[in-house]
């Protein structure tokens, strides 16, 4: 594992690396394999691709997230505007039941609710308003299930998830164990860094009837 001088370095070249932001303002702290990510972005956009590109980094074992959104004045809407655009965008997205999705944005801040039958879409409904101008923070307080009871036996389910992941270039699912008990999965093992461990915890959470997933992974570089 690297200390955390050459981990703070790695970070700060992976950040420069990334061209969906400027890492100009963005300060990056080490200590023990938790990353502190500091200073100011343009667009939450940006804030989260600081996120997952940090997470990427081998020696990575948490990250702290202090990053803050300071729009250009040309890029401020009202929070009406927002609002607005928000529905449109949850609309066009066919994987989202925009239907059951219920908007507020307070100062830029937009907060989702509502009931959804999968975690995918819940997943889909942040990652839609995410990418829109204006926007300073999502909360997204989507509730999902109790949707349709699931169609496989809990080893039908672990074997989708695993295909899953073994699909998944960067992630090396040898190490991850699997266990399902009707809804709800529980990851554990070792991956090699922070980024896998949420790609495993996705590729559980879109498996058809899963609700909950404990995920217990642990980082190791």
């Amino acid at each position: 594992m690297p200390d955390d001088q050459t981990l703070q370095a790695l970070v700060m070249e992976e950040l420069e690396w990334e061209p969906s932001f400027d890492a100009a303002h963005i300060g990056v702290a080490a200590k023990d394999g938790v990353v502190t990510l500091s200073g100011h972005v343009d667009s939450y956009a940006a804030k989260a691709a600081a996120e997952r590109a940090a997470s990427r980094v081998r020696g990575v074992k948490a990250i702290a997230e202090e990053i803050e959104v300071r729009l250009p004045e040309d890029h401020k809407h009202s929070d009406t505007e927002i609002a607005e655009r928000a529905l449109r965008i949850l609309g066009w997205d066919v994987e989202v039941p925009a239907d059951r999705i219920q908007v507020k944005v307070e100062h830029g801040v937009v907060a989702l609710t509502g009931d959804v039958e999968y975690y995918f879409q819940k997943a889909s409904a942040e990652a839609d308003v995410r990418r829109l101008g204006g926007v300073r923070g999502v909360v997204n307080l989507i509730r999902v299930g109790p949707g349709p009871a699931p169609a496989s036996d809990p080893a039908t389910v672990r074997e989708k998830i695993a295909s899953a992941l073994r699909r998944n270039a960067e992630v090396e699912a040898t190490h991850i164990a699997i266990g399902v008990d009707g809804r709800r999965v529980r990851l554990s093992g070792t991956v090699r860094t922070w980024g896998e461990r949420q790609m495993a915890e996705a590729a559980a959470r879109s498996a058809p009837g899963v609700l909950e997933v404990d995920n217990e992974i642990t980082v190791r570089p």
